[in-house]
C-alpha cells in the first residue's frame, strides 16, 4: 500500500521574484511495517525577461553619448549607449574629467566634484544632468 502527499510552498524574495518550491512524499508501507519515505524538491522560476528602463530622456542620452564619442576620440560608427561605461572605452580618470568639463559646458552646469566622482556610466551621467537641470529652474 503506498500513499502520495503533496505540499507547495511559495515564498516572495526580496527583488520581487516568486519561488516555488513543491515536493512530494511517496510513503511506502511494505509488509513487514517499515516507511520508506523520500522527498523530490522542485524549484520553479518564473521565466520573466529582465527589463531595465533608464529615468533620463532619450535625448539627454544621445547627446551624452555624442559628447562621450568627442572626448574620446571615438570613431562614428562606435556605439555609445546608456549602460556603456567610460573604462570599457578606455577612458582613464582624466578623460572622465574631460568628460564631465564637456558635459558642464554643453549641458550649462556645474557639477558637484563628489558627485562627478561617481560617475561612471552614460546613463549616471545623463540621470546627473537631468537632476541637475531641474534643481536650476
Amino acid at each position: 500500500m503506498a500513499t502520495q502527499f503533496s505540499a507547495s510552498v511559495s515564498m516572495q524574495t526580496s527583488c520581487l521574484a516568486t519561488t516555488r518550491i513543491s515536493f512530494q512524499k511517496p510513503a511506502l508501507i511494505s509488509n513487514n511495517g517499515r516507511t520508506n519515505l523520500s522527498f523530490n524538491l522542485r524549484r520553479s522560476i518564473p521565466s520573466r525577461r529582465l527589463s531595465v528602463s533608464c529615468a533620463a530622456k532619450q535625448e539627454t542620452i544621445e547627446k551624452v553619448s555624442e559628447i562621450v564619442k568627442k572626448q574620446l576620440s571615438l570613431t562614428p560608427d562606435k556605439k555609445v549607449v546608456a549602460e556603456t561605461k567610460f573604462a570599457d572605452l578606455g577612458a582613464d580618470s582624466l578623460d572622465t574629467v574631460e568628460i564631465v568639463m564637456g558635459l558642464e559646458e554643453e549641458f550649462n552646469i556645474q557639477m558637484a566634484e563628489e558627485k562627478a566622482q561617481k560617475i561612471a556610466t552614460v546613463e549616471q551621467a545623463a540621470e546627473l544632468i537631468e537632476e541637475l537641470i531641474k534643481e536650476k529652474k
